[in-house]
Order: C-alpha cells, then sequence, then structure tokens
C-alpha cells in the first residue's frame, strides 16, 4: 500500500488532536477512496442509454417511478458495499 503524507492547518490539527478516538488516516482514506470512484463516474445516463439495444431502451422507458426507485435504491446500496469492499483489499 503506497504512503501519503497530508499537510492540514494548525487550527484543525489541534481539533483532531482533541478526539483521539478517530483514526484520521482512514478517514482521509475513505474520502480519498470516495472521490477517485465518483471521479470514475464519467458517463451519462443519456450516453449510456444510447448504448443499449431497442428493445431494453423501450423496456427501460416502459419503467415506472416506483421500479425505478427500488432500482436506485438497490444500486446504492451495492455501491455503498463496493466501497467497503474497497477499503477492506
Amino acid at each position: 500500500m503506497a504512503h501519503i503524507t497530508l499537510s492540514v492547518p494548525d487550527e484543525i490539527y489541534a481539533e483532531m488532536k482533541n478526539h483521539p478516538e478517530i483514526k484520521w488516516s482512514e478517514v482521509a482514506r475513505q474520502n480519498i477512496i470516495n472521490k477517485v470512484l465518483s471521479l470514475k463516474k464519467v458517463m451519462s445516463s443519456k450516453e449510456l442509454f444510447s448504448l443499449l439495444d431497442e428493445k431494453t431502451q423501450r423496456s427501460l422507458k416502459n419503467t415506472s417511478d416506483d421500479e425505478w426507485k427500488e432500482f436506485s435504491l438497490k444500486m446504492e446500496k451495492k455501491g455503498w458495499m463496493r466501497k467497503k469492499y474497497l477499503t477492506q483489499v
């Protein structure tokens, strides 16, 4: 695993010292991972949709709002699980 060094303002460092129960390196690691994962989301939904075959496009257009919400929640959970897995690697 690679190592990096961070600089923070003295005032922030003093506040961090007030919370020794928090693993600050883990906080930084999680935020870096989240940022990298969000940067990988470069394809828009319209671009993705255009890559699908016509049958799939028709099926998606006929999907109800409730079905989309359910699907979205499942995908969000999968994304969270993926992030959790990446932090354990």
